[in-house]
């Protein structure tokens, strides 16, 4: 395997290599001891990082130095190199010049296992993260008011997710009124209103490496009568998800314990996207909770739950929660409350 820098790289090795246009790789032989090639100037990050003592050689590489070529080198007799999935072109590329007689493919077949299920220090980093954007989603009633920039509260939610622990802030989705019928909507300049109902989707990186995502509907001063009727058909098909998760169960039945609930409701064509994605040292990885995927559910798996309803140019809901497949169930790693939650609108802070 030849790995860039990457989540697959952090996950083999620990090291958060900087994404260059100098080459960094992580050289891994089907038999024998792997090897780093990284530029001069980044090895004592590499021996810093700790790389040294899992036993992986370090070979730094000079400025007029051909690091390809000294990656063909180690390859040696290879056949076939199995790429990382987030290599970047301009490198897949070079690989291939260096080496035009081996057959590449990608490395993910070969890692998605053992990143997709979670060792019990991986669930513990979830855990933390989980915690932590959970602490952020207990003061969005001090950002949301009327009058305020969807724009201004992202910011403010920016801010809170760094305070809170994150090390990186990866996405704040703010939708207000019928913005909220945009899953992934950008912070726009639109004023919140009274009346609005309003999706935040928000999630970060730990210093651990590891991801947060959860979101949760809210309402300034009240909510239309049709939004909150189908706000308690959506709460049923989230906890009905959450509910199915255990070892064995395929991915897609979960997909269908929450489709079945808005289907039967009549919200069916207005549930546009699955209903979860694995998550770890990335935000979207596998296993994916869709129809189709018929992979058995294993303990240490861990995906979003996140069904929505959306109604264009008038309004939307989603409900989400980091779950983790226990030995006999699930856990979840979001525990703020699921109904929704109103806030006063003459409340100034």
């Amino acid at each position: 395997m030849l790995i860039t820098p990457g989540p697959d790289l952090l996950y083999l090795t620990g090291y958060h290599a900087i994404p260059l246009e100098r080459l960094t790789c992580l050289v891994v032989p089907a038999d024998g001891d792997a090897a780093l090639v990284a530029p001069g100037l980044e090895v004592p990050a590499a021996e810093a990082a700790g790389v040294g003592a899992l036993g992986i050689s370090i070979h730094g590489w000079a400025e007029t130095d051909n690091p390809y070529a000294l990656v063909a080198s180690l390859v040696r007799e290879a056949g076939i190199v199995a790429l990382a999935d987030s290599m970047v072109a301009a490198k897949v590329l070079a690989l291939r010049d260096a080496m035009p007689q081996v057959h590449q493919q990608l490395a993910g077949p070969l890692l998605r296992d053992l990143r997709m299920i979670k060792s019990v220090d991986e669930i513990a980093h979830l855990r933390a993260a989980g915690r932590a954007i959970d602490y952020v989603h207990e003061q969005i009633g001090d950002f949301l008011r009327p009058g305020r920039t969807e724009r201004e509260v992202g910011d403010d939610i920016a801010e809170a997710i760094l305070e809170a622990g994150h090390e990186r802030v990866d996405f704040v989705i703010v939708g207000s009124g019928p913005n909220g019928a945009s899953p992934h909507h950008e912070l726009s300049d639109r004023r919140i209103e009274v009346g609005d109902p309003v999706v935040v989707d928000i999630g970060g990186t730990m210093p651990s490496g590891y991801r947060s995502d959860s979101t949760r509907t809210y309402a300034v001063g009240h909510a239309p009568e049709e939004f909150t009727n189908y706000y308690r058909v959506l709460q049923k098909a989230q906890e009905a998800a959450v509910s199915s998760v255990r070892p064995g169960v395929t991915a897609e039945s979960v997909d269908a314990a929450a489709r079945s609930v808005i289907d039967e409701a009549g919200f069916g064509e207005q549930f546009i996207h699955r209903t979860g994605h694995g998550i770890g040292l990335e935000t979207h990885e596998e296993p994916y909770i869709v129809k189709g995927n018929n992979e058995e559910l294993r303990a240490g798996m861990a995906f979003s739950v996140e069904p929505g309803i959306y109604l264009s140019g008038r309004h939307g809901a989603r409900i989400e929660d980091i779950v983790v497949v226990t030995t006999d169930g699930v856990e979840s790693l979001n525990n703020t409350t699921h109904d929704l939650l109103v806030i006063d609108p003459s409340f100034s802070g």
